[in-house]
């Protein structure tokens, strides 16, 4: 059965329609009054070319089981289509015309691609399909301690995933914790094309919390994909300048999506669970409101308890993880997840948007105001 919401264990699609009282929802779908938007993020050249037609369209990162599959996946990298923020509302739409995206077997391409989780002991056999790029890449792994040909580093270990060929990284899950892969061939440009996921190790006897989520900050200069797709702009990393900010590949209102965004779905007395990680290249100080958090874990390393105070502001720097827990005992409503630079919580120069996401409680979703808040996400049941 389909889940609802963040990636990671929350509530099946029949408990969202159930408690959000779907007839409701088809019955205001449209008919919000929204604000035209103030800036368009992509502004197309006349003589530009957009990109190919028949790319895919990106999807919702995928949790990969591992130790249901025999520790083994292949994960193939593809061009794709990927919408940042398809809507009008609240400046968009946000659009990345080509990314190199990263998919499971046969799933859906995604950005960020599939979340990997296993347990810990496990040997983990990672093939990178490139069968299908005309560019060279590697996968690798952070947290993980592996040999030195499995670094994935293509000038210091001698291996690189040349077009049309595969390789595959025996990867030992012998570091528990939340870790972040990424190609690194040419870096800065794959990453910021897309190539980036989370390897998830769970130490043994490991609990999972009552909701448990998976929450990838980026931001991106979009010029790069825009060039790409054949639109006469220039791309220079020098020159990087971010002008679109994500939660899982999307921007607000898209990020409060129930089905491809990733709203952290809550219950009151519930004890949560968010795995945050930064895939980009600037940092990002997290806030939660009306909830105070504990960091229970960093880059893999669980939190002692003496240091696991309240607060409800981490700031996550590139490539960092923190594990983060709370208790859903707050008075059920909707409050607000995002980055506190609130430069960052934008769509072009249309505020809000970008790096936004909220806490939902379920008792809160049978309302109006949850009701205009799907609206603008561009959901209908």
């Amino acid at each position: 059965m389909s889940e609802i919401g963040a990636p990671g264990r929350g509530i099946s699609r029949r408990q969202f329609l159930a408690a959000t009282g779907s007839a409701g929802l088809l019955a205001t779908a449209g008919c919000t009054t929204v604000s035209s938007p103030s800036a368009s993020v992509v502004d197309t050249a006349p003589n530009s070319t957009r990109a190919p037609s028949d790319l895919p369209s990106t999807g919702r990162p995928e949790v990969v089981n591992l130790d249901e599959r025999g520790h083994e996946v292949t994960i193939k990298s593809v061009m794709a289509h990927h919408a940042i923020h398809p809507g009008e509302t609240m400046g968009g739409p946000v659009d990345l015309p080509v990314v190199w995206a990263f998919q499971a077997d046969d799933g859906t391409p995604s950005v960020p691609g599939p979340i990997l989780r296993t347990t810990e002991g496990n040997d983990l056999k990672i093939t990178l399909d490139n069968s299908e790029m005309e560019v060279p890449h590697t996968l690798h792994f952070h947290g993980v301690r592996k040999t030195w040909e499995n670094d994935g580093v293509p000038t210091t270990t001698g291996i690189t995933v040349m077009p049309g060929e595969s390789h595959t990284y025996d990867i030992p899950a012998n570091v528990p914790g939340t870790h972040l892969y990424h190609c690194h061939y040419q870096t800065p440009m794959h990453m910021d094309m897309g190539m980036y996921g989370i390897l998830r190790v769970d130490p043994e006897g490991y609990e999972e919390a009552d909701k448990e989520y998976f929450m990838t900050a980026k931001e991106w200069d979009t010029r790069l994909s825009r060039q790409h797709g054949g639109e006469d702009v220039s791309y220079d990393l020098t020159g990087r300048t971010a002008d679109a900010f994500t939660f899982n590949g999307k921007s607000a209102p898209a990020t409060f999506h129930p089905e491809t965004g990733s709203p952290v779905i809550v219950e009151s007395g519930d004890t949560v669970r968010v795995h945050w990680v930064n895939a980009g290249f600037m940092s990002h100080p997290l806030h939660v409101h009306n909830h105070r958090f504990r960091v229970v874990e960093k880059d893999g390393s669980p939190m002692p308890e003496a240091l696991q105070f309240d607060q409800d502001v981490v700031n996550v720097a590139p490539a960092e993880r923190y594990t983060v827990e709370f208790e859903a005992d707050a008075d059920p409503g909707i409050y607000l997840m995002h980055c506190h630079k609130v430069d960052h919580v934008r769509n072009g120069s249309s505020y809000p948007g970008g790096m936004l996401n909220a806490v939902v409680y379920r008792e809160a979703m049978d309302t109006e105001l949850f009701r205009t808040v799907m609206d603008y996400a561009g959901y209908e049941a």
